[in-house]
């Protein structure tokens, strides 16, 4: 494991980790990515970032709070960064040319976050993505990433088979994504399709249209009944 120590924490506020949020870079390059986790300008880190080759750069410190979730909420939490282990994956990210993530680079993801999850005693549900945090906002790991590779390994929340008896009625749709944890169901800032979006980019990947059609209903009211 290479060290590029970020200045870009602070303090946990005496929250106990309990999280890992899994992020994409958004940037061309791993030097880039590097450069701006580090640079006290942008006010932007995260505690890892794996390169494309798998290699893992420790940036931040696990008991202090980096600043990689923005605005966020999950399951009655907003302080996301006091609560979660940030781990950025180099990728080019929607904007530069979305790819997917190689496989030296999710083997590392793997043994880095097991390591994290068994130290931290972190629940295979609370590990996610941050447009599960932040789904009026943000998109990444986005819809090429490997949810269910991950959840084979014990890592994150997934079903081997979706019954149909568990699916939700259309009326039901926010209660069970709130049960589920995400936030901007109600109020003057709802956004119910851009969460459904992001319901689909982790637990439909192959179909990101923010429609609550029938497999999303039924994938839906499963991790709804899984998670809660």
């Amino acid at each position: 494991m290479e060290v590029c120590l970020s200045p870009n924490h602070d303090d946990r506020r005496g929250r106990a980790v309990d999280m890992i949020l899994i992020h994409y870079t958004g940037m061309r390059s791993a030097g880039e990515s590097l450069a701006r986790l580090c640079d006290p300008a942008a006010k932007v880190s995260a505690h890892y970032l794996i390169d494309e080759q798998g290699v893992v750069s420790r940036l931040v410190a696990e008991d202090r709070r980096a600043w990689h979730a923005g605005v966020a909420w999950w399951d009655g939490e907003s302080d996301i960064n006091a609560c979660s282990i940030g781990i950025e994956l180099q990728n080019p990210g929607h904007e530069f040319g979305y790819r997917a993530f190689p496989e030296q680079q999710i083997a590392a993801l793997i043994a880095l976050a097991a390591d994290i999850a068994a130290r931290q005693e972190v629940p295979a549900t609370r590990i996610l993505g941050h447009s599960d945090v932040a789904p009026t906002r943000k998109t990444d790991p986005g819809e090429l990433f490997p949810w269910e590779r991950l959840a084979e390994a014990g890592l994150g929340a997934w079903l081997e088979a979706w019954d149909p008896a568990h699916a939700v009625d259309p009326d039901e749709v926010r209660p069970a994504l709130a049960r589920i944890g995400y936030g901007w169901l109600t109020g003057p800032d709802a956004d119910t399709a851009a969460v459904i979006r992001a319901f689909q980019r982790h637990w439909l990947p192959e179909r990101v249209s923010g429609e609550a059609d029938a497999d999303t209903l039924l994938r839906i009211g499963n991790i709804a009944r899984h998670m809660t």
